[in-house]
């Protein structure tokens, strides 16, 4: 960098000498000021010190005439930040520092160092230089802000206007690996908040569009990049103004605000309004309660370096009065920040969400208005990273989109709920129980990720819906909870089987693990409720466009109509084999003790016969054996096996034996009394099945569009009682099995 100097160059400032003494003996004239080195350079000691692998990137400016170095202390010992240096007026030549006026007479007023000799810089051309800098300053960044154009990011439908990470950059026209902050503003309609932005960060230029016209300039979010100051700007829709979709609207604000590391709040009244705090504190409590989590959830979904949310952003109140004193002018002992936030308390709002909350006020005796107060105090806290760190433009656009995807779709006008800015109905699942009427407490969208509904109160029961889970007690006991239903049959049973053994034994409890665990008339008197012995009950929530609950009673209710199609069918055909079939398992079901099942006989015990499918096979009532018809036509009474004096079924064996007593022991005769009792009652059903035909005919056609609304199995089992099992006994029918 130093190069060779001109012998025009030396003598421009003859009173600076080098203050390193490191390759001179620090007569030489100072060409050079390095900032991090803290001093004055010649030629040579610039050149040999900054040859050091260490100081080789020291950034140096060459000394201009009339140049008057920093103070040593403000930059470097002070901590003073950059923006904040002064400029020396004396140097000390035993101290071989540079001094402002208020270090000068903070460390050499008193002691010793008072005597020290000091060189008095041009303080006349201190002014000029200052001026001349500020210009060179204020130039260049003017021409950086030249081609800046903002875009729209965010439409009033909420619905964003990028395409993806990379269209967000091209738009922003900033480099993908630029940290950057995020800068957004708020306040009531035609408060000037586009003119605030365009004037704080763009040099008056009209970046954001303004209009003098009584319709809002601002629909949906514009976002500009200012190369400045390294900051995604952002501009809003005014509050308080006559749109539609208004609570989506005010939903987007919050998103922004999510998204922001400093935010401005724009207001021109004389007064500050209610509305400003009610504003905020509602902010921060939904900011609290829903975005935090969802900011946190994205940094670790998206992978990303920088957390998206340790607090809230900053906030800047900037206050524009006309006729009134700014705030806190009348008590000078109070700054404006505790009178604020004696104010929130006042109102009850509580803005612990944010950062940090700062007051800035300007009073326009006469246009225009003053931005520089409030250009300051942004600079000051975008230098602050304590909370909020700078970070890729890609992170900022996959925040937004995930707040946007979570938190969106229409708000219907009677969710609308005036005394909150930001209600929960703006954020929360507004799907409704339909059973007790509670809404879902998961946030929007939560059924894209898998969540299923939740709600904070317990449901009740609605017969309409069935809401009632059973769960099986002995899995429960052992650590699992699993779901059964009350169904029609086993999953192990055919529709026909099935249909047989429900007519018959009442409906069924089926366990994954445990298999059946309970059927409702298992025996004749005595059945126990299944909540008593094999199940724990729960009563659950019913959502919208969800029936997991209902589904297998519905394929229950699904089954039995078609057990009763295909039982109507094989009942009207005497000659189908399942009809014998349900015949032949109800015979063993209600057999006396000493009866052969109807399994194990394959053919007549006395002529060998061998049946087939379709035969009919007969006990005998005396021996219990089974015959063709031809060998058991004949009939006796046979009371020493309970059947009374009334002739019945016998084989031709046992009627050529009438006169022989069977031997019966009393033990026998008392078991089988209760089972002949079953037997006679199930000879009166099955000789009856011919007119089931009639009984079904008449409600299956009205049951077949019936099964596919949420039945339970409650209603199936009574049209099971009424149209099977009391069927008339017709006085002519007789016993023929």
């Amino acid at each position: 960098m130093s190069a060779q100097t001109s012998p025009a160059e030396k003598g421009l400032n003859p009173g600076l000498t080098c203050q390193e003494s490191y390759a001179c003996s620090g007569t030489d004239e100072a060409i050079f000021e390095c900032d991090e080195c803290c001093s004055l350079q010649c030629l040579r000691c610039e050149e040999e010190l900054h040859r050091q692998e260490r100081l080789r990137n020291h950034e140096r400016i060459r000394l201009k005439p009339g140049h008057v170095p920093y103070c040593d202390l403000c930059k470097g010992l002070n901590g003073h930040s950059p923006g904040v240096r002064q400029r020396a007026i004396v140097r000390c030549q035993t101290c071989k520092i540079n001094l402002c006026l208020e270090c000068q007479k903070r460390t050499h007023s008193g002691g010793n160092k008072r005597r020290h000799p000091v060189t008095v810089y041009n303080v006349s051309n201190l002014q000029e230089s200052l001026e001349a800098e500020a210009m060179d300053e204020e130039s260049k960044r003017q021409k950086m802000t030249e081609k800046v154009v903002s875009f729209l990011l965010v439409d009033e439908n909420e619905e964003i206007q990028v395409t993806n990470e990379e269209d967000f950059i091209r738009k922003l026209d900033c480099k993908p690996d630029q940290h950057l902050k995020v800068v957004s503003i708020f306040g009531n309609t035609g408060d000037g908040k586009s003119h605030t932005l365009n004037h704080t960060f763009f040099y008056g230029r009209e970046v954001f569009k303004t209009s003098p016209t009584q319709e809002s300039c601002t629909v949906g979010v514009w976002a500009a990049y200012d190369p400045v100051h390294k900051v995604a700007v952002i501009d809003t829709e005014g509050l308080l103004g006559a749109t539609v979709n208004l609570s989506q609207r005010t939903r987007l604000l919050l998103k922004v605000l999510a998204i922001s590391d400093l935010v401005i709040y724009r207001t021109h009244a004389d007064r500050l309004h209610n509305d400003l705090f009610k504003f905020l504190g509602d902010a921060s409590e939904a900011y609290l309660k829903h975005f935090t989590k969802e900011l946190k959830a994205t940094t670790a979904r998206c992978g990303l370096d920088v957390p998206l949310s340790t607090l809230g952003p900053a906030v800047i109140i900037f206050h524009e009065t006309v006729h009134t004193q700014l705030l806190g002018s009348d008590r000078p002992s109070e700054v404006p920040e505790k009178l604020i936030q004696d104010r929130f308390r006042k109102l009850g709002r509580f803005p612990e969400a944010f950062s940090s909350i700062h007051y800035k006020g300007t009073r326009t005796y006469n246009p225009p208005t003053d931005f520089s107060g409030l250009r300051r105090a942004l600079e000051q806290l975008l230098e602050n990273n304590t909370t909020r760190s700078p970070r890729h433009p890609g992170v900022i656009f996959k925040a937004l989109k995930a707040l946007s995807d979570r938190f969106s779709g229409e708000i219907p006008d009677d969710q609308m709920a005036h005394s909150s800015f930001f209600p929960d109905e703006y954020f929360t699942c507004s799907s409704l129980c339909l059973s007790c009427g509670v809404g879902c407490k998961n946030s929007m969208n939560h059924g894209k990720e898998g969540v299923p509904h939740e709600a904070q109160s317990r449901c009740r029961y609605s017969h309409q819906y069935d809401n009632r889970v059973y769960t099986c007690k002995a899995c429960y006991e052992r650590g699992e909870e699993v779901s059964v239903v009350p169904k029609t049959s086993a999953s192990t049973d055919s529709p026909w089987m099935g249909l047989a053994k429900y007519a018959w034994s009442g409906y069924v409890i089926e366990c994954p693990n445990c298999g059946v665990v309970y059927r409702s008339r298992q025996y004749w008197f005595g059945n126990q409720d299944p909540v008593d012995t094999v199940v724990r009950t729960e009563i659950v929530h019913v959502w919208p466009g969800t029936d997991g609950f209902l589904k297998d009673n519905n394929n229950a209710a699904q089954r039995l109509l078609d057990g009763m199609n295909f039982m109507a069918q094989s009942v009207s055909e005497l000659s189908l084999g399942p009809t014998k079939a349900v015949t032949s398992w109800l015979t063993d079901q209600i057999a006396p003790a000493y009866w052969r099942p109807n399994s194990q006989i394959l053919s007549c015990n006395k002529c060998a016969t061998s049946f087939k499918d379709n035969d009919t096979k007969h006990h005998c009532r005396a021996c219990g054996e089974g015959f063709c018809d031809s060998c058991s036509s004949k009939t006796r009474p046979v009371p020493e096996r309970g059947w009374g004096p009334a002739p019945v079924r016998v084989c031709d064996n046992c009627y050529e034996a009438r006169n022989v007593q069977l031997d019966v022991t009393e033990a026998q005769g008392d078991d089988e009394g209760g089972t002949l009792i079953a037997r006679k009652v199930g000879e009166a059903v099955q000789n009856t099945l011919g007119a089931v035909v009639t009984a079904i005919d008449i409600p299956l056609g009205g049951l077949d569009g019936t099964q596919r609304s949420p039945i339970s199995i409650r209603h199936i089992s009574t049209w099971g009682k009424l149209y099977i099992l009391p069927v008339p006994i017709q006085p002519t029918m007789r016993a023929n099995c």
